[in-house]
């Protein structure tokens, strides 16, 4: 029979968590606006944050840490905005933790900051259990995904801040029922929900004020 060490789960969640509140002390000390994107591998993460850009940069410094398995391609994707940008590699890990935040912060002047986004690891598990000290925390799911990621994964709906339902623009071609998506939202985890073709830039707007406020 195995046994499993809870008490070192344990220590970890809570070592992240602490960590995690210094860094949103640092934050708020330094007047930055924080928002961690979760979603899935594919649900438009890396593209909806060039929306954001494009359109929060017009007003606000904007700063980006993008979170990959392996590989720079989000990375450069960013880059040619011209905002501060660092690329995290966690390797076998499907998550970041606010340790790896912590380190990556090292690279960015904070003080030429005023937005920083975080584009987490492509998976809908993972992350939910690891803070990083972001203000808001949100999910981005496809359409492409089908309609009953959220009956699949509630821990992770159940912890954001907002949920973002992108490629709406496809719906007349995949069969799903956003109807369905909306009630489980609403049954499991009623949040904000921003509808978006992040392709054609439908919906980032909304999405870009509600995060601003």
């Amino acid at each position: 029979m195995h046994k499993i060490d809870l008490s070192l789960g344990k220590d970890i969640y809570e070592i992240n968590r602490k960590i995690a509140t210094e860094i949103r002390e640092l934050f708020d000390k330094k007047g930055i606006k924080a928002i961690d994107f979760m979603g899935s591998i594919g649900s438009g993460k890396t593209l909806i944050i060039e929306r954001l850009i494009e359109i929060i940069g017009k007003d606000k410094k904007v700063g980006v840490i993008v979170g990959d398995v392996t590989g720079d391609d989000d990375y450069k994707r960013i880059k040619k905005y011209g905002v501060p940008v660092v690329n995290i590699n966690t390797g076998k890990e499907c998550h970041l933790d606010a340790h790896l935040i912590e380190h990556a912060l090292e690279e960015l002047d904070l003080e030429k900051i005023n937005v920083l986004f975080i584009e987490n690891i492509g998976n809908l598990v993972c992350p939910a259990d690891f803070e990083l000290g972001a203000h808001k925390r949100g999910v981005v799911i496809s359409i492409t995904e089908g309609d009953d990621m959220v009956r699949k994964h509630p821990l992770i709906f159940q912890i954001a801040d907002f949920i973002v339902i992108n490629k709406i623009d496809l719906l007349p071609h995949m069969g799903i029922d956003i109807k369905t998506i909306l009630r489980d939202i609403e049954q499991i985890a009623p949040k904000e929900v921003f509808l978006t073709d992040a392709k054609n830039g439908r919906g980032i707007k909304e999405l870009a004020e509600w995060l601003m406020k």
